[in-house]
């Protein structure tokens, strides 16, 4: 892999136990080779031309063309930066549109303008909804995590849009509730030994990107358990680790998870690599030592393809870490069924995971080894799976 493009915005914290509406339906169907993005519009101001609906597929997926009267309600996944929106259909949806949160006051605002761009003024608007978003999900009142603006009541919300049902939900979960209707051809297998999914055993879900988003899908996979997984303190195995460790902890005092296994962790990693071989800073981040404007990609790129020997070392601790926080997910939580990887940083670098410590990591526990080893791996290529959690929860009762 030569070149890694720039990591999307993935969200992740918590919420709250969801429960998926109809565990017997699949989100998606169809053969083919079209790819879910293209399907997707970026909505910036006025309304856009009405386009036949889609319902949405992953990439190996052809989409259906849809009647408009199988259109059931409205699902929205809520970032920091954009604000993905989808009238769901038979399960699935369509006409999947981006609306830049700067661009809106509000999540009001912008669902009522994605509403107006999709629907003719003939056309009756939804009475259900369902969102996910990056932050705990506690209460009427839902805060949006560096989006402070967007925080929303539930119930004035559902007034405003004019629905009977509004189900918010944390992101991880809908990603959780995902897992066992995602097809196949979204799914890259991390091993060759075990079903990817195993509906009598709960499923541990991770996902770095913007930060670290941890969930747990419950057994018969109807309901996710939200968590503060990536808020765990970060653990050493090697005196190497526990050297970065202490080098991120003069910074940053707690060093959680998603301080080294999200994003940002990956600059945070390839910080203190710097610091502990005594190289000059160029530029202080949260007093450690870096470059100008290092992003992720960058790291992620340079040291997958050993140009840099310090963003090499900063790619091998962020997967070794992750092994380690999902090892001790499965043991905390009796995750037998399977760990699931997500998010925005993953998918771009399968082999590079295949051949990191990850799996070492995972498993090695001592005298739970050869259980850990038999647990299966599955990282998730899917686009939105959200948007498969949120299609089945917009219907429950």
């Amino acid at each position: 892999m030569s070149s890694l493009g720039p990591i999307p915005d993935l969200d992740s914290k918590v919420g709250k136990v969801a429960r998926f509406a109809r565990p017997g339906q699949r989100s998606l169907s169809g053969e083919g080779g079209r790819d879910i993005r293209r399907g997707t519009r970026e909505v910036r101001g006025g309304p856009l031309p009405r386009p036949a609906p889609v319902l949405a597929s992953p990439k190996g997926w052809t989409p259906q063309r849809l009647g408009r009267t199988v259109m059931t309600g409205l699902i929205a996944d809520i970032g920091a930066t954009n604000a993905r929106f989808a009238l769901t259909a038979n399960g699935g949806w369509r006409d999947e549109r981006i609306f830049p949160c700067d661009d809106f006051p509000d999540f009001v605002a912008a669902a009522r303008a994605y509403l107006d761009a999709t629907l003719t003024p003939s056309e009756p608007r939804p009475t259900r909804a369902a969102a996910c978003l990056p932050g705990p999900v506690e209460g009427d009142q839902v805060s949006v995590t560096n989006r402070p603006t967007w925080s929303f009541s539930r119930g004035e919300t559902a007034a405003a849009l004019g629905l009977e049902a509004f189900t918010v939900v944390n992101d991880f979960v809908a990603n959780a509730l995902a897992v066992p209707h995602l097809p196949a051809a979204s799914l890259v297998r991390l091993d060759e030994t075990q079903a990817p999914y195993t509906p009598g055993a709960p499923v541990a879900v991770l996902g770095p990107g913007t930060g670290l988003g941890v969930a747990v899908l419950l057994p018969g996979g109807r309901e996710a358990l939200a968590t503060e997984g990536g808020h765990v303190t970060l653990a050493a195995t090697t005196r190497r680790e526990a050297q970065v460790i202490a080098a991120l902890a003069e910074a940053f005092g707690h060093v959680s998870a998603e301080r080294a296994v999200s994003g940002p962790g990956l600059v945070n990693l390839a910080a203190a690599v710097r610091r502990l071989a005594g190289l000059p800073a160029v530029r202080r981040l949260a007093g450690l030592p870096a470059v100008p404007n290092e992003q992720p990609a960058d790291v992620m790129t340079d040291g997958i393809n050993g140009r840099c020997p310090v963003r090499a070392e900063a790619v091998s601790l962020f997967f070794a870490f992750l092994g380690t926080v999902a090892g001790n997910l499965v043991l905390s939580t009796g995750a037998w069924g399977g760990v699931w990887l997500m998010g925005g940083i993953l998918p771009r670098c399968v082999e590079p995971l295949k051949a990191s410590p990850f799996v070492r990591r995972l498993a090695g526990k001592g005298r739970f080894q050869d259980r850990l080893e038999a647990v299966p791996r599955v990282l998730v290529a899917h686009p939105y799976p959200a948007f498969v959690g949120l299609a089945g929860l917009v219907d429950q009762p």
